[in-house]
């Protein structure tokens, strides 16, 4: 068989199933951002694989002007990537609903088909870089705020004092609680860990 065919068939097979290979041939959203000010890591211990995300939130507005990613994974790792960068864009802190793994994981699988339990980690890595981004713009968020009260929620501007006076007033036991009071928590999810923590210390108190 002429080495010029053997070439072509071996470079026109997919070794990902069709549209897991569409995305990761045509990445639109790979590279770099350069007015990025929220970054967010995430790392495979299966692989070692790592993709860290770089989003542009406007600030005015809480809405996510743009989003790309660097990945040294595989093309799982980068289609999922490319799909969840592609969804946010646009989107407004405050309408992600305090953004749960299994609700992004059906929005990329209803684009990508099921992803087998031996690439469930090439998703685990995009929400955690996608999570920590949000928490990179929280940090910074917070750091340039100049009002007196500390921020628990920069989606929603909630004070840390609030949160604590709806805590000890309801008695409440789960983030969705504090949220359904005063919204907060049910942005970006960023600060559903520490409003998490300020109900234990309150349990705890009272124990």
């Amino acid at each position: 068989m002429p080495f010029a065919f053997l070439l072509f068939t071996f470079t026109n097979v997919s070794f990902y199933p069709p549209k897991i290979n569409q995305r990761f041939s045509d990445a639109k959203n790979a590279g770099k951002l350069t007015d990025a000010n929220a970054v967010g890591f995430g790392a495979s211990f299966v692989c070692g694989s790592f993709v860290r995300f770089f989003l542009h939130i406007d600030q005015e507005t809480k809405s996510i002007a743009a989003a790309k990613f660097k990945t040294s994974g595989c093309g799982y790792a980068i289609a999922a990537a490319e799909v969840l960068t592609e969804k946010i864009v646009g989107k407004n802190l405050t309408e992600l609903h305090g953004l749960e793994n299994k609700d992004l994981r059906k929005e990329i699988e209803a684009e990508l088909e099921l992803f087998p339990g031996n690439r469930a980690h090439c998703l685990a890595i995009c929400f955690n870089a996608l999570h920590e981004s949000f928490a990179d713009f929280r940090t910074r968020q917070i750091s340039e705020f100049a009002g007196e009260k500390a921020l628990v929620c920069t989606c929603f501007s909630v004070s840390e004092e609030t949160v604590e006076q709806i805590i000890a007033a309801n008695e409440t036991e789960t983030v969705e609680e504090v949220t359904a009071f005063c919204r907060a928590g049910g942005g970006c999810g960023s600060c559903r860990f520490l409003i998490q923590e300020m109900i234990d210390i309150r349990q705890m108190e009272n124990w």
